[in-house]
């Protein structure tokens, strides 16, 4: 048995040092070859032999053979089981863990007792928010965390800014967006703002309004009441 075991811990050895001189010669042919993937963040295997996924900037995914000769940009679909590979690696990467959100940077809306949990990111200027936003006042026994995300004009920036500076900042964001009165002028520290925006971006929030439940899951676009009650009660 010892043998056995010396020849196992062996091949492992072997494995182990042919997986990082591929990841080596994969990162340093991109590098010498594209300029742009100066700063490759990690190589690894695919389900698929000989295709190795290259992640940069975090969570942008390429993929590309064992010689980094050609470098694919792309979907993997896995056709047996009906799943789409990257986008579940995307989804896994850019994963938001509720209770780490920076919940001083958004403003607090709480409805009956509160015990089910809600994270929106929206722009004031959103027409689909402004849709979600009167099927979402039909929810009740919910505490909603509102993050002010401006990324359609500057006037959502003003809007933004304003909203934040108010007196009561949840009076005056659904002032605007269910009774459209456009808010007060206001000046503030609206740095929030700014953190928001570089937050959405990390995990390539690309559109409002985007859903963040207390589970993690994430929904983006506009859903109606009932679909807004099934993912609130569906969580475990």
């Amino acid at each position: 048995m010892t043998f056995f075991k010396h020849l196992f811990a062996s091949t492992l050895v072997l494995l182990c040092l042919s997986a990082t001189a591929q990841e080596a010669t994969i990162r340093k042919n991109l590098t010498e070859r594209i300029p742009q993937l100066q700063k490759i963040d990690e190589i690894s295997k695919t389900p698929l032999a000989n295709l190795y996924e290259v992640r940069v900037n975090g969570t942008e995914i390429f993929y590309t053979d064992a010689e980094a000769n050609f470098l694919i940009q792309g979907q993997i679909i896995d056709t047996r089981q009906h799943r789409n590979l990257t986008e579940e690696r995307i989804d896994k990467l850019t994963a938001v863990s509720f209770d780490s959100l920076p919940f001083k940077d958004a403003f607090t809306i709480v409805r009956g007792n509160g015990k089910r949990k809600l994270v929106v990111f929206e722009d004031p200027n959103c027409g689909y928010c402004k849709r979600f936003e009167r099927d979402l006042e039909k929810v009740s026994n919910v505490t909603i965390h509102t993050f002010l995300y401006p990324i359609l004009s500057p006037d959502s920036t003003e809007k933004s800014k304003n909203i934040w500076c108010a007196k009561d900042k949840a009076k005056s964001w659904q002032d605007w967006m269910l009774r459209e009165q456009t808010p007060a002028n206001a000046s503030c520290d609206t740095t929030a703002i700014t953190r928001n925006v570089e937050l959405g971006r990390k995990h390539k929030i690309t559109g409002t309004p985007t859903l963040i439940f207390a589970d993690g899951s994430r929904v983006p676009g506009a859903i109606n009441t009932q679909q807004i009650e099934k993912y609130l009660t569906d969580i475990k």
